[in-house]
């Protein structure tokens, strides 16, 4: 009786939420590879400069991109370890300016075909590209879809689990048989993509479930015995200083280029090193320093710098985070994959290709199970 409730709820929850679940399906293989495609579509930006040539030092380029556009107003530079590749100027919002860090010129947006194209399948990922007002009913919609798709993952591996462990038996539902009728065909590959896939799929659904829901995010901590973080209005976690830091005299301040080179020297190995711009006269500078390719919250280290000494007076890395924090960020990236780099992202868009496929068999499936047909 148990197996046959779990049936029927599998069942018409796949045929409820299918659709939905294709659509992300469809658009997560399609985002698989983001990060190097949008990479690749800049390169472009890259810099040929002159054979000896020296990239500018951090306070002159940052002057130069002031001097050719007053209104720009970054809040923090970022550097490739690679001279070549632009300085990336974050105006917030997730807009950027890319400067050649040899001549000082805006190079552009970096809003390519490739970018717009990219956005806008993830616009579909998330709410359906709804805009306005609908665009919380998109998400609301895709996050149901996602949360019963973590039912259909756990209930499938349930009704997976053989009843006979025979040696015949268990290779029908863990390896692709020839030679089938396609009922039996789409009953073996639902079964054989659902075993292989499931580790993953549960990863990168439970994933988004936590990135769909505030109370799923602050669950996680909650597990863990960690404080969730206080949120603002908009749901975001507010950092609260206590106190302004008293500016020192100009003079008596390190160049923002001092202050790179010091960051660089702290850990050799690094790939990409982001500034945080300070306020005029502050005498404090933070630095987040990534030795990954990006987006592995668990190689990047946060670095404060004392501007009068150049001293570092605090450094965290994402070891010193609580657990909660630690698994919130793990989560974030592991929905994509890119927490593991480039394999990762692999093992997801292998494993949300599959999840397309469940769907596909599972509708095959219940179509000849509702309506009896051979």
């Amino acid at each position: 009786m148990l197996r046959k409730t779990v049936f029927w709820m599998h069942l018409v929850t796949g045929v409820l939420v299918g659709i939905v679940v294709l659509m992300m399906s469809v658009t997560g293989v399609v985002l698989t590879y983001e990060m190097q495609l949008n990479r690749w579509a800049l390169r472009d930006y890259r810099a040929s400069p002159p054979s000896g040539t020296e990239p500018l030092p951090v306070d002159v380029l940052l002057g130069k991109t002031a001097n050719a556009d007053a209104e720009i107003s970054p809040s923090s530079v970022t550097f490739s370890a690679d001279p070549l590749e632009p300085a990336v100027l974050s105006l917030g919002r997730g807009n950027n300016l890319y400067v050649d860090r040899y001549s000082g010129e805006i190079q552009g947006d970096g809003d390519t075909p490739m970018k717009r194209f990219m956005r806008t399948v993830m616009y579909w990922h998330r709410w359906f590209a709804m805009s306005g007002e609908q665009r919380d009913i998109g998400r609301a919609v895709t996050g149901a879809s996602n949360l019963a798709f973590l039912f259909l993952v756990m209930s499938g591996f349930y009704l997976w689990w053989p009843r006979n462990w025979s040696l015949p038996a268990l290779r029908n539902v863990t390896w692709f048989r020839t030679g089938l009728s396609d009922k039996a065909r789409n009953f073996n590959w639902h079964n054989v993509i659902g075993f292989w896939m499931a580790i993953p799929l549960s990863i990168v659904v439970l994933s988004g479930v936590v990135i769909s829901y505030g109370w799923a995010g602050d669950l996680v901590y909650t597990l863990t015995g960690s404080e969730p973080p206080s949120r603002s209005s908009s749901g975001s976690a507010v950092e609260v200083s206590e106190s302004e830091p008293t500016p020192r005299p100009q003079w008596a301040l390190a160049s923002l280029e001092e202050i790179y080179r010091h960051a660089a020297d702290e850990i050799p190995e690094w790939r990409s090193l982001t500034l945080r711009l300070p306020e005029s006269g502050a005498d404090q500078v933070a630095v987040s320093v990534d030795v990954s390719p990006g987006r592995q919250p668990g190689k990047r280290t946060e670095i404060t710098f004392d501007r009068t000494t150049c001293t570092v007076i605090a450094r965290k890395s994402f070891r010193d985070e609580s657990t909660g924090r630690q698994l919130r960020s793990w989560l974030r990236f592991a929905h994509t994959g890119e927490v593991y780099g480039i394999v990762g992202q692999t093992v997801a868009g292998v494993a949300t290709a599959g999840a397309a496929v469940l769907v596909w068999t599972g509708f095959a499936l219940a179509w000849r199970r509702l309506f009896g047909r051979a």
